[in-house]
């Protein structure tokens, strides 16, 4: 539970955590290898592609974050509703949810890939083999949730270390072998024009969308701020340090990729592991490509099972408060909230099914992940507008670390978050889908899944109510140790 004090009250004493330990909780919430493959295909340019949308987006997202944890406990959901009232606040926890749900498919996707190198590499472009993997690792992954996942989460430190840390830094060490055995590399020498993308139009550029998704989830753990010692002088620090580590983790194994794929050459789901073939194959060890699908395959067999239950538990407190309806109340002899789980794991039965029927499984990978991305991006856009807000309005409120510059900083994050989400609208080079059937996908499936907190606010009645007291409600704060999102 977060530690923050409730509006007007104090500031929780800190508990002594430094700014090394909150820059490597940040870092390891936030890393993963999923979105390299979008990144490598830029080469050296993946570098300012890298670091741009750090400055504009991550860092704010921390800074903003952090503030409003300070000040009020429920995250986003009492945030947002203490700046717009609750109908938006229930729309941003929403947002929040379904935003997930939507990556579940994209992230099993990439499992998929790493299964079929496992048995046959040529499955990975099949989208019905991708849809069935979906739909059995979901389903098996939610029956394993309603029995609680304690003990299965236990495992998520070692699902994050054998399914992002291995495989990064085995990108960067096979890939240095690779060149010093004689290996020709695909990434030119660098070069003043390289570190910027070629200009070919706006779809050029439109890969960058999928590094927002990859800084995702950085609010997650700034409700530890009141912990830390002096956290308006750490705090910064461990904001600073958690960018540098998360570049650091991004930027050398996308090199990496590039190194041992051509440009024209990486498939977004595939390109991890067509990197491994390359390396392995000129190293005489091409079983180890098998290995390396193995640790993805656990690592991300374990942040799903353990993200689960843990975003719809968010969901389900607010929920009680009279925004759901009693049948999506319910919790099972476990305690897992198993209603709102059916729901969403028939959402992503229907996303998975997508992928079985349209042949390229590279192009539904990259309208999920861009769908994702712009659910999120709504609530973040809403949660830096209440930040600037409530700075105003409820400038009592005591916050145990306040934002230098909010202003500056709440837009910085806001029109970069709107830029991201208008430019998630075009299709990107190569992805063969056509312009306009791909944003009529996009639009139809973000207002057809976050249409629905208005609805039910408009239609919700008095005996919803569960609890009285909303100001109790906290979201989940899921292990440091597992992904945020997709």
């Amino acid at each position: 539970m977060s530690t923050a004090p409730r509006s007007g009250t104090a500031a929780a004493p800190a508990m002594g955590m430094s700014a090394t330990t909150m820059a490597l909780l940040i870092a390891t919430a936030v890393a993963s290898v999923r979105g390299l493959p979008a990144m490598a295909v830029y080469g050296w340019a993946s570098v300012f592609l890298y670091i741009l949308p750090a400055i504009v987006f991550m860092i704010p997202v921390a800074l903003v974050a952090a503030e409003l944890a300070s000040g009020w406990k429920g995250g986003v959901f009492v945030w947002v509703k203490e700046a717009y009232g609750d109908r938006m606040g229930f729309s941003a926890i929403w947002q929040q949810w379904i935003q997930n749900v939507v990556w579940y498919p994209a992230q099993l996707a990439f499992f998929a890939t790493a299964l079929a190198y496992v048995f046959n590499p040529a499955l990975a472009n099949n989208g019905l083999f991708t849809g069935f993997v979906i739909l059995v690792v979901y389903w098996g992954s939610t029956l394993i949730a309603f029995r609680g996942v304690k003990a299965f989460a236990s495992v998520s430190s070692i699902g994050f270390l054998a399914g992002t840390i291995v495989p990064s830094v085995g990108l960067v060490v096979f890939a240095i072998l690779f060149l010093t055995g004689g290996g020709a590399s695909n990434l030119p020498a660098p070069a003043a024009a390289d570190w910027m993308p070629a200009w070919t139009g706006i779809t050029s550029i439109v890969l960058i969308v999928s590094n927002f998704l990859a800084y995702a989830g950085m609010e997650m753990n700034a409700v530890h701020v009141n912990e830390m010692d002096r956290p308006r002088r750490n705090f910064p620090r461990a904001i600073v340090l958690s960018a540098v580590l998360i570049l650091i983790v991004f930027i050398f194994p996308t090199l990496a990729i590039s190194v041992g794929v051509p440009a024209d050459k990486v498939n977004l789901t595939q390109g991890v592991l067509q990197a491994f073939d390359v390396f392995f194959q000129q190293l005489g060890i091409p079983w180890a490509t098998t290995v390396m699908s193995l640790l993805i395959v656990f690592g991300i067999l374990a942040s799903v099972v353990t993200w689960i239950p843990g975003p719809s538990k968010g969901l389900l407190l607010v929920g009680r408060q009279g925004y759901l309806p009693p049948a999506l109340q319910g919790t099972n002899k476990y305690g897992m909230q198993s209603p709102i789980m059916i729901v969403q794991g028939l959402i992503v039965t229907v996303l998975a099914i997508v992928f079985a029927m349209i042949p390229s499984v590279q192009s539904v990978f990259w309208i999920f992940s861009a769908m994702a991305v712009q659910l999120y991006l709504i609530m973040y856009m809403v949660m830096f507008l209440a930040a600037m807000r409530l700075r105003r309005t409820h400038a009592d409120v005591q916050r145990g670390f306040r934002v230098p510059a909010m202003p500056v900083v709440g837009w910085i994050g806001f029109v970069a978050s709107l830029l991201a989400f208008l430019i998630g609208f075009v299709e990107p080079a190569g992805s063969g889908v056509g312009q306009l059937p791909y944003t009529l996908f996009l639009v139809g499936g973000i207002v057809a899944l976050g249409i629905w907190p208005f609805i039910l606010y408009a239609v919700r009645k008095p005996s919803w109510k569960v609890h009285p007291d909303v100001s109790h409600v906290h979201e989940p704060e899921p292990s440091p140790n597992t992904p945020p999102s997709p």
